[in-house]
């Protein structure tokens, strides 16, 4: 069994052949949207499965294109639980985009607040302090995917009750290691970030999470089938958080 908590499930190039092998696999899949506007067609993806969940998001490097469809966003809030990807990007292209990210992420976590929390899945690349500053306070549970901030800023997270998703491709770095050993086991998931993310110069699929905890129970010093059952726990108790 496998656990994908950040996957765009909609942007393989053929969507519905991956679903169909996640759902033949019994894969658990948070399936993100970069725009509110992608809600529909990706909800279709999880037609038939109890293991696919679609996020509702707006991702900060289109929040300069698709800051119009913060109303749609607004509307479709109450048909999920779950919210993502959503955040800030600094990083070079992006950065200069900043005020338009900021009132964009504010006004949806405002919304999320508004509504009494979701679970959400949180881009943070080059700008992890801004969003913990953002997120702090807001209701619901940030889960932050392929964290990249410094340890400082990753204790923070920790301190303020964050989450995090850890994949392949960030398992592959000391320095994504060293995050992993500072995460409470209590407070990890694994993802891909597929269909954007490679190991070993290869695409990664929503199955190939089970990478992720290989390399996480290497971590964790501890036989996989372990880090397989806390994994598991892990995402029981983030599905029954009311």
């Amino acid at each position: 069994m496998s656990i994908d908590m950040h996957c765009h499930l909609d942007l393989y190039p053929d969507p519905f052949k991956v679903a169909e092998e996640c759902k033949r696999r019994g894969t658990y899949v948070l399936s993100v949207t970069t725009t509110p506007k992608a809600w529909d067609g990706t909800c279709k993806l999880a037609d038939g499965s109890r293991r696919i969940r679609t996020a509702l998001g707006l991702h900060p490097q289109l929040a300069h294109q698709r800051s119009n469809e913060l109303e749609l966003f607004d509307t479709l809030l109450p048909k999920t639980k779950y919210v993502g990807e959503i955040g800030l990007d600094g990083g070079k292209g992006f950065k200069e985009h900043w005020d338009v990210q900021l009132k964009v992420l504010r006004h949806m976590l405002s919304s999320v607040n508004h509504v009494g929390g979701r679970i959400m899945t949180i881009h943070s690349r080059g700008a992890a302090s801004a969003v913990l500053e953002e997120i702090k306070g807001i209701s619901g549970i940030p889960m932050l995917h392929w964290f990249t901030g410094t340890s400082t800023q990753l204790r923070k997270a920790i301190d303020q009750g964050c989450w995090f998703s850890v994949g392949p491709a960030m398992l592959c770095t000391k320095k994504g290691r060293e995050a992993v050993s500072m995460i409470p086991k209590s407070r990890i998931l694994t993802e891909t970030d597929g269909p954007f993310a490679k190991f070993k110069s290869g695409v990664l699929m929503p199955w190939d999470s089970a990478i992720a905890t290989k390399l996480i129970s290497e971590v964790w010093g501890c036989p996989q089938e372990i880090a397989t059952e806390i994994l598991k726990d892990n995402l029981r108790n983030l599905a029954n958080t009311k």
